[in-house]
């Protein structure tokens, strides 16, 4: 028997540190290659790690709700003597976890092994090489990734390749406004930087706020409220934030809602106005491009890079806290593919199993405070986009329609943007189209 020590790996986003939330394993348990052994939770999201190695659970290093730094020793696992025994090349297979996750391994004998056959023994034990997360993607998808043609280095499977395999992207053929460049991203030149030195609200001190600890609870801020309210400060105190809004008849929205509910085609789609109201946003992208814009500074100066393609994001209100994961390449998806794709974001994002991968990248967000029973919000910006459309609650309320009263539903559509990037005439224009798709569905297919 020999003892082989798992440290914390990088889970693929080059995140520091990780919590170990619950151990699934015990000392003494039997384990094979991927079983899952514990979850951990990210600056972003709560990650399942599974075993690199067949064999007993030797020791737990680092108890449930301990923070750790990637690469701290975790456990231990007692593996048996048979794979010394195999041939060098074989023996390594059997171990089989090299490029499961960064940092994934057996002790160093095993590591020089491994080395020379690539890709072997991946594939010899698991079929593929992919990280944990897009496995259990897969695995919520009934995905067999056997199956899958892999696009990333070294035949490793992407996110996006489990998603094409998983359905068919159709094309989003019905909008006739100016087309996607083949060129998925240019920049612009900038106006000066925004002076610096904005004045930022101080904290008050535990002293400050009273000496009864017996009636005060103290929270850590760690995980994902550590990292949301890093970015909403940065985004706050960084980009020049204005918001607008509009008042919106969407009757014909509802009514289209109603419609698709009934459609034997979206039998099994859960729809929703927040459907409709994504299309919108995709379709007014396209006609002012700026909202999808992102600033950058570099050491030559600031830049506005323009994405023409939409990695939609949607605010998730979770019980570990915020999460924006965002629909890659929104543009391309008709509407059956755009609902099946807000139905596993949500519902994955609320069970807190968004991946760091899923809420990376995105271009614009929208939040919808509707649910809540709130007509409107002036959002802030998710940090590396321009833009962001919150949509109130809709309600029947007295409407004057061809000059008569009469009831209507009724909702307010928001938007928060980067003034350094879009000017007001951009932002009013974004707005005025998201309302006039909800005020008219049928101009999504002209």
């Amino acid at each position: 028997m020999s003892t082989q020590t798992f440290t914390l790996p990088d889970v693929g986003e080059g995140l520091t540190e990780a919590e170990i939330v619950t151990w699934r394993v015990a000392p003494g348990d039997a384990v094979a290659v991927n079983d899952v052994i514990c979850e951990i939770e990210t600056a972003k999201s709560l990650v399942e790690l599974p075993s690199p190695h067949a064999g007993t659970v030797g020791e737990l290093l680092v108890p449930e709700g301990k923070t750790v730094d990637v690469g701290t020793p975790i456990i231990t696992f007692l593996t048996g003597a048979p794979e010394a025994a195999a041939p060098a090349p074989a023996a390594p297979a059997a171990e089989g976890s090299g490029s499961v996750l960064v940092g994934y391994g057996s002790g160093t004998e095993a590591t020089s092994r491994r080395r020379r056959p690539a890709e072997r023994p991946v594939r010899s034990t698991v079929g593929v090489i992919a990280k944990p997360p897009i496995r259990k993607l897969a695995r919520d998808l009934d995905v067999d990734l056997t199956q899958v043609t892999p696009t990333g280095a070294d035949g490793e499977v992407t996110r996006d390749d489990v998603m094409k395999h998983a359905e068919q992207a159709s094309v989003f053929r019905n909008i006739q406004t100016p087309e996607w460049g083949a060129v998925r991203e240019e920049t612009v030149p900038a106006p000066q930087p925004a002076p610096v030195g904005l004045a930022r609200g101080i904290a008050p001190s535990r002293a400050s706020i009273g000496a009864d600890e017996s009636r005060t609870e103290s929270i850590p801020v760690k995980g994902v409220r550590k990292a949301t309210s890093s970015a909403m400060v940065q985004s706050a105190y960084s980009a020049p934030h204005v918001t607008v809004w509009k008042e919106v008849d969407a009757t014909r929205t509802m009514e289209l809602v109603k419609r698709l509910k009934a459609s034997p085609d979206f039998a099994d789609i859960k729809v929703s106005p927040l459907l409709i109201v994504a299309r919108a946003v995709i379709w007014a992208v396209r006609r002012t491009p700026m909202v999808n814009a992102a600033w950058i500074d570099t050491a030559d100066g600031a830049e506005i890079a323009v994405r023409h393609y939409v990695n939609l994001g949607i605010a998730a209100a979770t019980p570990r806290g915020l999460l924006v994961p965002n629909i890659k390449d929104a543009q391309d998806l008709g509407m059956k593919d755009l609902a099946r794709a807000l139905n596993r974001l949500t519902t994955t994002a609320r069970e807190g199993k968004s991946t760091p991968a899923d809420q990376q990248g995105g271009t614009i967000t929208i939040t919808n405070i509707g649910v809540f029973g709130m007509d409107a919000g002036t959002p802030i910006i998710n940090p590396g986009e321009a833009g962001i459309v919150a949509m109130g609650t809709i309600s029947q309320k007295p409407w004057v329609v061809d000059g008569e009263v009469r009831p209507r539903w009724v909702t307010t559509v928001a938007g928060s943007f980067d003034h350094r990037v879009v000017d007001g005439d951009g932002m009013s224009r974004f707005i005025a189209d998201v309302a006039a798709v909800l005020e008219e569905p049928a101009l999504l297919v002209d």
